[in-house]
């Protein structure tokens, strides 16, 4: 009989970690040929940008990758365990380098969202005079974390989840190509169970995966002989079982957000409560907790009650200032009001509506009478001509077409049923009722 099998204590989504960007997978439209950040990297020629997306799409990994494959110093910070003091660190190492005629070096912040406007100032001179080049990581959007001048100075690439053909790859890979798991007859008989855990993060995936090996391996009578079938079966149990080695760097994220989001939209209080519980003893950031009801209040309960979006922005406000622990009291408070209020999408449907006629009609003239007219060539053009005033009207409203010609009838905001929309929906009627019918 063989000998029974040991693991190594590096995680098997550090030992499968590409070193080239041939060995990546996915994200072509930024490393594939002719992309973009491969130009960058073929060329020598390297700027500073921000990587954002989901986790475990290979943000870090292809940060590094790239300074492996142009062959200059790396100094990687974590925003939650850096400082100013470390960033400056790095920067006068770097400029030392500079006099040994050293490329200048990349410092890779992980999480850069969680640096303060302090920290993140403390980059601004290093990135603009080129002592170092900025590859940041985020989960978050840049737009709302990264002050304006570092975002000036950086591009902004979008990692998306991989997709299932990715996934399936990355797995053939692991069992094809890990010194230790190759050793092993693994057949993966269905992948399903596994492809919903991992959501699209190929470091939980493969987490996944070492958990159902390790599991089925822990016997003493295991040897690297004995075929493993995995299934969607075996993977859901084992998953069950281990669910703290499988939740321990909270890649139950994005779960556990949706599960939020569907409990606050499904008005179920209790749920909603729970599930900010599990992110706030999770660690999460009660920032993202806040922008997440903001849009809650936006997309979901719209106008059957618009106090909830005032609410809400104050609530973020609130959260923004005082900081954890009292920060749990306002997000418990507005997350219970939105989840008991009434919900309409009424304003989310009509927006996407209308953004997908833009998209099919592109830009279609605007009329004669709406448009601006402020100079005297443009006025004997016909531009304002015949515009109607509405507040020189019986109640403030005369009877116009402010649409395109060719979507005069279109009606893109539909009244849900509540008590504040039915009002709007039987105004919006009486007003409109020869050309569009919100009587529905």
């Amino acid at each position: 009989m063989s000998p029974a099998f040991q693991f190594p204590n590096q995680p098997l989504a550090d030992r499968m970690r590409p070193v080239t960007l041939d060995d990546y997978i996915g994200q072509e439209h930024l490393v594939g040929p002719n992309a973009v950040i491969r130009k960058m990297v073929l060329s020598g020629s390297l700027s500073s940008f921000i990587l954002w997306g989901p986790p475990g799409v290979g943000k870090t990994t292809l940060a590094s990758v790239i300074s492996k494959q142009l062959d200059r110093p790396f100094y990687r910070l974590s925003a939650v365990q850096s400082g100013v003091k470390d960033v400056r660190e790095v920067i006068e190492k770097a400029k030392k380098n500079q006099f040994f005629n050293q490329p200048n070096p990349i410092m890779f912040i992980d999480e850069i969202h969680r640096f303060s406007k302090s920290q993140q100032d403390s980059l601004l001179g290093a990135v603009e005079q080129g002592i170092v080049t900025l590859i940041g990581a985020t989960t978050e959007n840049p737009s709302f974390e990264v002050i304006s001048p570092l975002l000036s100075r950086c591009q902004v690439y979008v990692l998306n989840s991989l997709s299932k053909e990715k996934l399936e790859e990355l797995l053939m890979r692991a069992l094809e190509k890990d010194p230790y798991l190759k050793k092993l007859d693994i057949h993966i008989l269905e992948n399903k169970a596994m492809l919903q855990y991992s959501g699209g993060d190929a470091r939980k995936l493969l987490n996944t995966l070492e958990v159902v090996v390790k599991s089925e391996s822990s016997g003493e009578d295991f040897s690297m002989d004995q075929p493993l079938e995995i299934t969607d079966e075996l993977v859901t149990d084992r998953l069950q079982e281990n669910m703290a080695i499988y939740d321990k760097n909270s890649e139950m994220h994005y779960d556990i957000i949706s599960a939020f989001i569907k409990s606050v939209r499904g008005s179920d209080p209790d749920a909603a409560i729970y599930w900010l519980a599990r992110m706030l003893a999770g660690g999460e950031d009660v920032k993202f907790i806040a922008r997440r009801l903001v849009v809650l209040a936006s997309e979901d309960i719209g106008l059957a009650n618009p106090n909830a979006l005032l609410m809400a922005t104050n609530c973020f406000q609130a959260v923004h200032m005082i900081g954890m622990p009292e920060a749990r009291i306002t997000l418990s408070e507005t997350t219970i009001y939105l989840a008991a209020s009434l919900k309409s999408n009424s304003a989310y449907a009509a927006i996407n509506k209308a953004l997908e006629t833009v998209q099919k009609t592109g830009n279609l003239t605007v009329p004669l009478h709406l448009r601006n007219a402020p100079t005297s060539l443009m006025k004997d053009l016909g531009y304002g001509k015949d515009y109607q005033y509405a507040h020189n009207y019986e109640d403030h409203f005369v009877r116009e077409n402010y649409l395109p010609d060719d979507l005069r009838k279109t009606q893109f905001y539909q009244p849900a049923v509540n008590p504040r929309e039915e009002d709007m929906r039987k105004r919006l009627d009486s007003l409109w009722k020869e050309m569009k019918n919100y009587d529905k």
